[in-house]
């Protein structure tokens, strides 16, 4: 199986929502097990499949609808959660740092099929003599930092990824915890006409713009032939097509919105192929 992948780069603040909310804490999707945030496949699959007028054609890549058609059929194309790769950081000696950890990088180098291994943490490109490096409250002493000369393995060379210049790689535990610390939140208050108005007050999180994701995507078994084998003849054919199909989808809409509050400008992001 041929698994691809698409690069997503925050133009603004992207918020999809949590399965719970905590006091006045608005909070995002997180992963079960490492807490960090990630955008769901099917916000993700729901928002590229929006794109498609063709009946035809969205029920061949995605699947049919139960509100338009009374049977449900899988669709040949499937579609992975977002996940982290880069995330900026505010730096009082730098400015931004765009951090990430062996665990993302191993995730992302699994998809991306290279033998190379994760650099070792602390590794960066910022290190200078002996100078410190601040990132939010945390200080990193010179002699904790490894020079990292061929960091631009680890971030992709395009147009929208060419703002991430300063990187630094994590210990998972650090890294997870600065990321957190980093998240973007914003207070909103209801009011009416003349005061604020009772159980009006939250916070909403959401993940940073700047932020670097990907999610995979590939061509269903049942399209490729696999779950019916005697429908061979013609599988091959409806792979590749729909694959084309997809990829040309992706290319026409460069410029997505993904998550809630659209109206205020949030979750717009920018596609760009593993491969482009």
């Amino acid at each position: 199986m041929q698994i691809n992948y698409v690069y997503l780069y925050l133009i603004s603040p992207l918020h999809t929502g949590g399965t719970t909310q905590e006091g006045n804490l608005l909070g995002i999707a997180r992963e079960s097990h490492t807490d960090l945030p990630y955008i769901p496949s099917s916000t993700i699959r729901g928002r590229l499949r929006s794109f498609v007028d063709n009946k035809g054609l969205r029920d061949r890549l995605f699947g049919t609808d139960l509100k338009e058609s009374s049977q449900l059929e899988q669709g040949a194309i499937w579609v992975g959660d977002g996940a982290l790769l880069w995330l900026p950081v505010p730096s009082l000696s730098h400015g931004v740092v765009w951090v990430s950890s062996p665990m993302l990088l191993r995730r992302w180098l699994r998809f991306n099929g290279t033998k190379t291994n994760p650099p070792p943490e602390y590794s960066c490109n910022i290190k200078k003599g002996n100078s410190s490096v601040y990132l939010k409250d945390a200080i990193l002493k010179a002699d904790e930092l490894q020079d990292w000369s061929n960091w631009k393995e680890f971030v992709p060379q395009t147009l929208e990824a060419s703002a991430i210049e300063r990187v630094m790689v994590l210990p998972d535990q650090h890294c997870a915890t600065l990321i957190q610390m980093s998240l973007w939140r914003q207070v909103k208050v209801k009011l009416d006409g003349t005061k604020s108005v009772d159980g009006g007050f939250r916070y909403e999180e959401a993940i940073p713009p700047d932020t670097l994701m990907y999610f995979s995507w590939g061509i269903t078994s049942q399209a490729n032939g696999k779950a019916n084998q005697s429908d061979t003849a013609e599988t091959p054919d409806k792979a590749s097509n729909s694959s084309t199909d997809f990829q040309n989808l992706l290319t026409n809409n460069s410029i997505m919105q993904i998550g809630g509050q659209e109206s205020l400008g949030r979750g717009f992001v920018s596609l760009r192929m593993n491969d482009e």
